[in-house]
């Protein structure tokens, strides 16, 4: 018997590489809650940054576009660059594809995935229901999953682990900003997720302070009409860099790592959508700062220290604080792989070091999504870097495990 391939992960780009595996007739087990990171890790009213061309998930056929999931759900289309993507109606259409294109998914989770050594190699994979099972090839796509970022200086005052209820939170802990009404609220960052869930909390009754450090960090970028008309178009905008990126990642991996991690980084960075300027200015005050220096939760109260721009400490007291400080990947938080597999992984500053195919150091252990963007490049952290992914991941697995 054939063993499969199995996919752990049911967002984006698990369900896209899963659909390219089925229509390759490829053997394959999906693990997963569908679009679970954007159900419960994503504030309620959120809308996304990115324009209706960028948030199609990669399809092998025809017919399962985000324009073609509004079709089908009687909704008004989304197709233009002005048009705004609310994250239900994402969230829907990625419930959508799941059910139209890997019917078969398998609502469980992975607890642990080894290599095998014996009976012709592979991967051996426990379930939480105790099943155990051997897989040919294994591809993870946990997207975001346990990769919450806290600088150290906000760590310290929450030893147990950030939490909603304590002193302090990540922004990916929060689906209903309402709990924080009649409070006061500091929000640690400068992009999207910052901006709006500061504009979203405020909404909800909160009294919201934005820390972004440096002069000018808090801003937002052009609407399209404001664009520059005589550079290439990409699913982000206009400009020679993201149509490279976007459409050309192929020698991304190339790059010495030091450029490749900034790049990362900064394009694409901390960086307001043009149409929540209007809900934030005048809703929210922002506190620009040179750094954060600690957060201090002594006396039951949160206190942010930080050195100010200009070298003077500042301290700002709050009702609660939220860290919108973004995701780190890190291959010590991807507890289900096995500890010899993960000693056996090449690494580059916590990230897989990924080969052509996304195939990682490992021969049958494939990276795609966020871990796979240090080495493909700043489109990998995005809906459509699916189109680039998934067909060339499922080709590489396709010629070397079929």
């Amino acid at each position: 018997m054939i063993q499969p391939v199995a996919v752990i992960g049911a967002g984006p780009f698990g369900l896209s590489t899963a659909a390219h595996l089925r229509a390759r007739g490829i053997p394959v087990r999906v693990f997963g809650d569908p679009m679970v990171s954007w159900r419960d890790h994503m504030p309620a009213g959120m809308l996304l940054k990115s324009t209706p061309v960028a948030s199609t998930i990669d399809a092998p056929q025809r017919g399962h576009t985000l324009v073609d999931y509004c079709d089908a759900a009687g909704i008004r289309r989304l197709v233009t660059d002005e048009d705004i993507i609310p994250v239900e109606t994402f969230i829907a259409y990625g419930e959508w594809f799941q059910q139209k294109l890997v019917p078969e998914l398998e609502r469980e989770r992975v607890v642990s995935v080894d290599r095998r050594t014996t009976d012709g190699g592979g991967f051996e994979l426990k379930l939480d229901s105790g099943e155990l099972f051997t897989a040919r090839a294994v591809v993870v796509a946990t997207g975001l999953s346990g990769l919450a970022h806290l600088p150290p200086e906000l760590a310290t005052a929450a030893p147990d682990g950030p939490a909603p209820t304590g002193a302090l939170s990540h922004s990916s802990q929060h689906h209903d900003l309402g709990r924080y009404a009649g409070q006061e609220l500091i929000v640690v960052g400068a992009g999207q997720s910052a901006l709006e869930t500061a504009a979203l909390a405020a909404e909800a009754g909160a009294r919201v302070r934005v820390v972004a450090r440096g002069r000018g960090s808090v801003a937002f970028g052009a609407p399209p009409w404001r664009q520059p008309r005589l550079r290439p178009e990409s699913p982000f905008g206009r400009a020679w860099s993201l149509w490279a990126l976007s459409y050309y990642p192929h020698p991304y991996r190339l790059l010495p790592a030091q450029a490749r991690h900034y790049l990362v980084r900064r394009v694409l960075g901390p960086l307001g959508a043009w149409w929540l300027r209007e809900r934030f200015q005048g809703a929210v005050r922002v506190s620009e700062v040179d750094r954060v220096l600690s957060l201090d939760t002594a006396d039951g109260q949160p206190t942010l220290t930080a050195l100010g721009l200009t070298g003077r400490t500042e301290r700002m007291a709050a009702d609660h604080v939220i860290a919108a400080t973004g995701y780190r990947v890190d291959l010590a938080a991807m507890d289900f792989l096995g500890h010899e597999l993960r000693t056996r992984l090449m690494v580059s500053r916590g990230a897989p070091k990924l080969g052509a195919g996304y195939v990682s150091s490992v021969p049958g252990l494939y990276f795609t999504g966020l871990p796979s963007a240090a080495s493909y490049g700043p489109v990998m952290r995005f809906v459509c870097g699916t189109e680039f992914a998934s067909p060339r991941l499922v080709k590489h697995l396709a010629a070397a495990h079929g």
